[in-house]
């Protein structure tokens, strides 16, 4: 069974493990799991400084400001959390994209431009929400906040027929879908190809565990109040530790370490 483990917001942040910590043998992968609070903070916390240029190009860009400040939080942060396991300064790190499974173009799973053994990661934000997953296999996240009854309604119908039964025996629950739509997009994330793939091909519901994909495991993640969260990893999983870290670890102030 996995061990979850769940720190409380304003908990000290568990020290860092590196790769060969994350995996404690050939048929478990521990997943290191951290939260952000975006609704605390303004786009002024922020010190780009440490993002490359695209990332920097992508925050001058004509988001809403709320999608600004939740992609500039995630990515500051994703840069530290990376860094002392890669032994680099956040700004030196340098990403790549994998070939896609489908079509093997350059536009697959995003990983870190470096020696083998370099650990995987996956973000995702949404609401007020931004986490991230880092492990030592292929690993893919998602949090969503609860969706308007109108958009249940709208997107069950193109889920997998036994998802869209989950759904509907929860009375089209917002919550409900919720959990089956991150279950799903963490997959997705994690095997690297996204909503590219049809979503009724596969399914990630939590009734029957005997149906989801081969190779993969998959579990829903404590989360903020009025969001759902998932994470999905290659293999089987071994401790899952989910933290929160405080808005200061984004903020310039932090910018000489995260721990």
């Amino acid at each position: 069974m996995t061990d979850v483990i769940t720190d409380r917001p304003g908990d000290p942040a568990p020290e860092s493990r590196t790769p060969a910590d994350a995996a404690p043998g050939p048929d478990r992968v521990d997943i290191d799991l951290w939260q952000l609070r975006v609704d605390h903070l303004a786009e002024d916390d922020l010190d780009p400084s440490e993002l490359d240029a695209e990332e920097r190009a992508r925050l001058a860009a004509p988001l809403r400001v709320a999608d600004r400040l939740r992609y500039g939080i995630g990515h500051v942060a994703l840069r530290r959390l990376l860094a002392p396991r890669l032994g680099v300064a956040p700004a030196e790190i340098a990403y790549r994209r994998e070939a896609c499974p489908g079509c093997g173009g350059p536009h697959g799973r995003p990983a870190v431009d470096g020696p083998p053994g370099a650990p995987h990661f996956s973000l995702s934000h949404s609401g007020d929400v931004v986490l991230i997953g880092i492990a030592a296999r292929p690993v893919g996240v998602d949090v969503e906040s609860f969706p308007q009854a109108t958009t249940v309604r709208e997107v069950t119908s193109v889920l997998h027929p036994a998802e869209q039964a989950e759904i509907a025996g929860a009375g089209h629950a917002p919550e409900a879908f919720a959990r089956v739509w991150c279950r799903k997009e963490a997959y997705l994330k994690g095997i690297g190809i996204g909503v590219a793939r049809s979503l009724d091909k596969d399914y990630l519901g939590e009734r029957d565990p005997s149906a989801l994909p081969g190779g993969w495991d998959v579990r829903c993640v404590p989360t903020a109040d009025g969001h759902a969260a998932a994470v999905a990893v290659e293999g089987f999983m071994g401790r899952v530790r989910t933290s929160w870290l405080p808005p200061a670890f984004v903020t310039a102030a932090s910018a000489g370490g995260p721990f």
